[in-house]
This record gives structure tokens, C-alpha cells and sequence, in this order.
């Protein structure tokens, strides 16, 4: 579980996302990274009974920094208003499959998959899912993966209009084939949060994450 100090200083950071809020309450902060940490380092061991590749992680290979990237951006603000923990055999800023977990009061989610991987990995995938179709609709349209995620995430600009150059539209698997990012998430209330139980709410593993496109 997560203590309700750790949502409250997210609250509190995203009516005050200034350098010199954040600076007056770093304490606060401190202490909510590692309230997080320690739940991501829990994750972590209950997951790797299942996927081993994991067991050598740590929070602090998964965990990504709060600050913003604001180069780029019209919003300067310069924090994010949650905690994110990538966990994956190779590093948070791997392209190859993981667990995510999303710390935001009222926007919690956690799940799994590939996003936004490179060209060449995605041409794979999309190879993979073509050639084993009848493999990939076994899980995504299993019972099990849409009581928990319904089915993959679709977000704006994820998805293709017409199916990927090289597979004609009649493909079985266009549909699938349009995405640029396979993964699948749900959505965790406030209340799970800061419960005893809440491990029980994240959905294990049916197999090891890097040897399949979702969890």
C-alpha cells in the first residue's frame, strides 16, 4: 500500500508546481519518492516469481525523474504531477516490453506492453502478430484480458488509418497492424491506493513481459 501522504503531496504539487514550492517542500517530496520506491521494489519481487528477468531491478532502475522536460514545451512548469516506474530486464529507458505503473490521484493506472517502439521493432511486431494471429487474438480476447483491460489501449496518434505499408487491407490482422503501440492498461481508484490489498489489484504476469507483446 502507499500512504495517503504521498497522494496528498501530488494534490499538493499540482496546485503549486513551482521550483519555489518545490524547493520549501522537498522534505515532503523526499519522503513520497521513497514511500513510492519502496511499493515499486515490492511490485518488483512479487512480479519476478513469475518473470525472473526482473529479479535484479531495483525502484531506482525503474523510477523516472519528476522533473519535465520543458525545452520543447509551451507548458514550463517544471514538474510532473505523478510518480512512473517502468519496470523492465533492461532498464526504464528500454524499447522492449514492461510493466508500467502510474502514480496520480484520481488518474492511477498500471498495466504493460510496448510504446511507441522504434521502426524496426515495430515492423516485427506487427510481423509477429501477422504470421500468429490466432496466438494473439487467444490472449487479447481471452476472458481474463478483458475483465482486466477490456482490450488494448487505442490513443490518439497511436493508431494508423490505413493498414502499414507491405499487408493488404483485407489482412485478418489489420486492425491490429495499425497500431503503433501495444499495450494495456487499467485504472486504479484513490481508495486502492493507500489499501492493504492494493497488490492484490495489479494484474500478474501470465508469463514473462519480454517474451510477450502485453502483460
Amino acid at each position: 500500500m502507499l500512504q495517503s501522504s504521498t497522494l496528498q503531496f501530488l494534490k499538493d504539487l499540482k496546485l503549486n508546481n513551482t521550483k519555489s514550492w518545490f524547493d520549501e517542500n522537498r522534505k515532503n517530496y523526499d519522503n513520497a519518492r521513497q514511500d513510492f520506491a519502496a511499493f515499486i521494489d515490492t511490485v518488483i519481487q512479487r512480479f519476478s516469481k513469475i518473470d525472473p528477468s526482473i529479479s535484479h531491478l531495483s525502484a531506482k532502475d525503474c523510477m523516472f525523474r519528476i522533473n519535465r522536460d520543458i525545452r520543447f514545451s509551451k507548458d514550463k512548469t517544471p514538474y510532473k504531477t505523478n510518480f512512473g516506474a517502468f519496470i523492465n530486464s533492461e532498464g526504464k529507458k528500454s524499447m522492449t516490453p514492461g510493466y508500467y505503473f502510474h502514480l496520480e490521484p484520481g488518474a492511477s493506472f498500471t498495466g504493460g506492453g510496448m510504446w511507441q517502439p522504434p521502426a524496426e521493432m515495430l515492423a516485427k511486431v506487427r510481423q509477429e502478430i501477422d504470421y500468429n494471429l490466432a496466438d494473439f487474438e487467444k490472449i487479447i480476447l481471452s476472458r481474463k484480458f478483458k475483465t482486466t483491460y477490456g482490450s488494448l489501449s487505442v490513443e490518439e496518434g497511436q493508431v494508423l488509418s490505413r493498414v502499414p505499408k507491405g499487408y493488404e487491407p483485407d489482412n485478418p490482422a489489420a486492425e491490429y497492424l495499425k497500431h503503433k503501440s501495444f499495450v494495456a492498461l487499467t485504472d486504479i481508484r484513490d481508495s486502492d491506493l493507500t489499501s492493504k490489498t492494493l497488490l492484490t489489484k495489479l494484474p500478474l504476469p501470465s508469463k514473462p513481459c519480454c517474451h510477450s507483446i502485453t502483460t
